[in-house]
């Protein structure tokens, strides 16, 4: 059994009038996170985290926000395509969510199950602060750190 490691990081400001969706979830707040598609700051970090692991580059490259098609996009529907291209089964994912708001503990569940529901695999979510610093620290935005294990063929 070969098993690849591959590392994810995103990062979205927040934009009013926009929906928040993390791991096609949407959380109530009273702003988003902006982007091309709908800016699900956490499938984009686990997507890429993906492809990393599995050699096939970045979600920049396979989703570019240049293409039309991918306006308004749910972007667990790039991590099913990435699944489809990676030609292995994902052993296990582990993210970290970094915001100042909103709490993210009350939806952690639905979140995680959204996730292994399209994964199949076992997730980990965790969220945290910046404690104040930086853009994240003022609430300008969030970030999402992951990483993916994958059993290769």
């Amino acid at each position: 059994m070969t098993v690849a490691v591959g590392i994810g990081y995103d990062s979205h400001r927040f934009e009013d009038g926009r929906r928040l969706v993390l791991g096609g979830v949407e959380i109530p707040h009273e702003r988003g996170l902006a982007g091309h598609s709908d800016a699900d700051v956490l499938a984009h970090a686990i997507t890429d985290a993906l492809l990393g692991a599995a050699g096939l580059g970045d979600i920049g490259t396979h989703f570019p926000d240049t293409d039309p098609a991918y306006r308004d996009a749910p972007s667990l529907d790039f991590l099913r395509t990435a699944i489809g291209m990676a030609g292995g089964t994902i052993v296990n994912i582990d993210a970290t969510l970094i915001c100042e708001e909103p709490r993210l503990g009350p939806h952690r569940a639905e979140i995680e199950a959204s996730v292994t529901g399209v994964t199949g695999s076992r997730f980990n979510l965790k969220a945290t602060t910046n404690e104040g610093m930086g853009w994240i620290g003022r609430g300008e935005g969030m970030a999402c750190m992951a990483v993916v294990s994958l059993e290769l063929p």
